[in-house]
Parts: C-alpha cells; sequence; structure tokens
C-alpha cells in the first residue's frame, strides 16, 4: 500500500509529576515539570502532555478494506532500523493532534467517522471485525493472524487502535490477552460489548439433513452444543468462526456446514441454514479498546478503571488489597488472576514444610474513574502494600449491546 508520511518540527512534551501525600486520603500538591524530549524526524507527532506515554498519532486514509496483518509483517526490534523506510511506507498518512484525547474528544472522533485503522484477531466477518466497527464507525477494519500480531501492530504504528475479546458470558475470560495487556504497553481507551448471534452456514443447495460435520471456534462450537446435538453433526475445531465460513466456501463442501456470524454468510457467499442456534440467547462477548495513549478521564459520564497488581504472600492480603476498594464504597466488576510468568514459584521462608508455593497476578475492574479522587485514594492505598501496581486504563463504560 502507498502512503505517505508528513514531518514534523514539533517537539512533544513530557510530564513528570511529584506527588507527596500525607496520607493516602488526602489530594496531594502536584509539581508538574516539562522538558523537551528529541523525537526522530521521521514522523509527524502529536503534541502530548499524557501520563505514562508522549507519541500517539491519530490517522487514517480513505480505503474501507485493508490486507490481514501476519506475524511475519511486524518487524523484529533489531532490524527495526534497518527497515524503517520499508515500515514507513506501509503507514497511512497520519494526521496531527493537538493534544491528548479527552473523553468526550474521544467520542467526537468516533461521531465524526475519522478513519482510524483498526486492528481486529480473524478474517472478514468475524464478530471482532463487527465489534471493531461498532467501537469506531466507519474505520479501516485491519484483520491479523494473531492476538499477539493486533498488539504489535499498534504498537509499531501499523495501526491506530486495535479491538479484542478479553471475555465472554459463557466461555468466561480469554486469559491470553489479558497476558498480552501486560506483556505490551498499550492502553484501554473504551470497551464494546457485542451480542454473539450464531448461525449454520452451508453452500448453496446443502440441506441440513445433508451436513454430517460442522466447523467453527471451540467456544462457538461449546455455545451451539444442544443444537448440533440434536443434529446429529461432528465437531471439527478451527481458530476462528469466519475462518470455519471461509474454508467451507473456498472448498465447496457438501457435507459439512459452519458456526459464523450473518456477515460471515454474506460475505463467503454461504446459505443460513438455521439462525441463532446458540443455547443461551444471553452470549455477549466484552471487547477492549486499545491504543498507544491513554486517554484523560471524566466525569460527565460512568466510568470504568482497570488494573494489575501483585502481592506478597501471607494470611488476608488479597482481603486487604480489595478493602481498600470497599472502604470507599467502590463497585468492582472483574477480578482474575494469572501466575507470574517470570517468577510462577517462590520458595516459602518459613519451616512449615511446604517449598514453594505460586505466585500471582491479579486483574480487577472497578467502577470509578481515575478522575475521581475517591478511586485515586484507592489506589494510593493499595500502593503501600502491593509488590506491583499498574493502571491499565480508565474509559467509558460501554451501556449499549448491539444484537
Amino acid at each position: 500500500m502507498a502512503a505517505s508520511v508528513a514531518r514534523s518540527q514539533l517537539t512533544p512534551l513530557s510530564r513528570q509529576i511529584t506527588a507527596k501525600p500525607s496520607q493516602s486520603d488526602q489530594t496531594p500538591k502536584c509539581i508538574v515539570r516539562f522538558r523537551p524530549l528529541n523525537i526522530p524526524r521521521r514522523f509527524n507527532v502529536a503534541v502530548k502532555a499524557s501520563i505514562n506515554r508522549n507519541d500517539e498519532k491519530i490517522g487514517g486514509n480513505n480505503n474501507k478494506t485493508a490486507p490481514a496483518l501476519h506475524p511475519q509483517s511486524i518487524l523484529d526490534d533489531d532490524e527495526e532500523d534497518a527497515a524503517s523506510n520499508d515500515s514507513l511506507n506501509s503507514l497511512p498518512r497520519l494526521v496531527c493532534v493537538s493534544g491528548p484525547l479527552s473523553s468526550a474528544q474521544f467520542s467526537n472522533f468516533v461521531s465524526n467517522g475519522s478513519r482510524l485503522r483498526v486492528a481486529y484477531q480473524g478474517v472478514r466477518g468475524a464478530y471482532s471485525e463487527s465489534a471493531a466497527e461498532k467501537a469506531y464507525p466507519n474505520c479501516e477494519a485491519v484483520p491479523c493472524e494473531q492476538f499477539d500480531t493486533a498488539f504489535e501492530a499498534v504498537e509499531r504504528w501499523l495501526v491506530d487502535r486495535a479491538v479484542l475479546p478479553i471475555e465472554n458470558s459463557l466461555g468466561g475470560s480469554i486469559h491470553r490477552n489479558y497476558d498480552l495487556l501486560l506483556r505490551h504497553r498499550l492502553h484501554i481507551v473504551g470497551e464494546v460489548k457485542f451480542a454473539v448471534r450464531h448461525c449454520l452456514l452451508a453452500n448453496p443447495g446443502v440441506k441440513v439433513e445433508d451436513l454430517k460435520r460442522v466447523l467453527s471456534h471451540p467456544q462457538a462450537l461449546a455455545q451451539c452444543e444442544n443444537t448440533l446435538t440434536k443434529l446429529g453433526l461432528v465437531r471439527e475445531a478451527v481458530d476462528d468462526t469466519a475462518g470455519a465460513a471461509k474454508y467451507v466456501s473456498f472448498e465447496q463442501l457438501k457435507d459439512a456446514g459452519a458456526v459464523a456470524s450473518s456477515s460471515a454468510a454474506a460475505i463467503y457467499g454461504l446459505n443460513i441454514l438455521a439462525e441463532d442456534i446458540q443455547d443461551d440467547c444471553d452470549n455477549v462477548t466484552r471487547f477492549l479498546m486499545l491504543a498507544r495513549e491513554p486517554i484523560i478521564p471524566g466525569t460527565d459520564r460512568p466510568f470504568k478503571t482497570s488494573i494489575v497488581f501483585s502481592l506478597e504472600e501471607g494470611p488476608g492480603v488479597l482481603f486487604k488489597a480489595l478493602a481498600v476498594f470497599a472502604l470507599r464504597q467502590i463497585n468492582l466488576t472483574k477480578i482474575e488472576s494469572r501466575p507470574l510468568r517470570n517468577q510462577p514459584l517462590r520458595s516459602s521462608d518459613d519451616n512449615s514444610g511446604f517449598g514453594k508455593y505460586f505466585d500471582y497476578l491479579f486483574y480487577v475492574d472497578f467502577e470509578a474513574s481515575m478522575a475521581d479522587q475517591k478511586a485515586q485514594n484507592a489506589l494510593r492505598h493499595l500502593k503501600e502494600f502491593a509488590t506491583f501496581l499498574r493502571v491499565l486504563g480508565s474509559y467509558p463504560i460501554d451501556t449499549t449491546i448491539v444484537p
């Protein structure tokens, strides 16, 4: 894809904040200092003064479709400088933004239909593509083979955003993406809740009684277990739902169908033999909207904040950590534990006879904005005894579900 990147003489500003609260529930006095940073001249850089990073660009182009991003297309760290010209050629023209996005400006970018390049995992017709289009109407949706590829595409400026699933109301959490949130330095800037409606698809002329097997993602097959059992179909798991539809179509299979979306049927020329075949009608997937820069949290609407932290081992330590929210009447909507990969086992310091035990990270979502003093006080309190704490994002709550 031919593209050009404008050069800019702008020098971004980084902000260092020093806070010295006397107690966890007192408002800190902040001293803000600015210093110039050296910026490569090959990017059109916006002036930023956000909490963690200084280098996001908002951009897009006029093409609706985009080629899939493969892991091989992401440059390795040690090859990045040598291949910078080639990587720049794959970027869209970037548009300078005058400052960090507030929650109000963030909504304006969506409603005004800015042509953002948004990465999602899967192929065309995936539920993730529909979620990306709900999050960013009129965006250029960019399919990626793997979740890792989508994260790296945002970090490498190949796309502007990523929309990836994090949990399903029936299947639970997508653990891979929790791990990737910690590995990468992206920020959660929003969420999308999307109602999943599975269809049984087949090639034209194929009837239900002709089918002997059905292909789809393992979770989709599990969510339609009762229907597929009644039909007596053998289940075959593949990487994603839309990929199953694509395979059935391209191979012109006559004895196999696919469980996928109605949009996948339209894209790959398949007939819909049955609609809404999921066992539970309340099948909703929550997606996270990821960006290189955080948005500035506000109090003009309901907000959610996502954090990850670790604790020392000991009686009541997790209870103490969660109590910092309960004491301030902050509602928790999600808690997830994941093994600490770099140090999964820790030696015991006592003589109890147990040599090692597991170390965990805790991911927590709570209903409060980081602009709220209660949330700031809660995290300041938690930081007093947490061994690690990171705010993944503070973002507006999605109160709509698209069927």
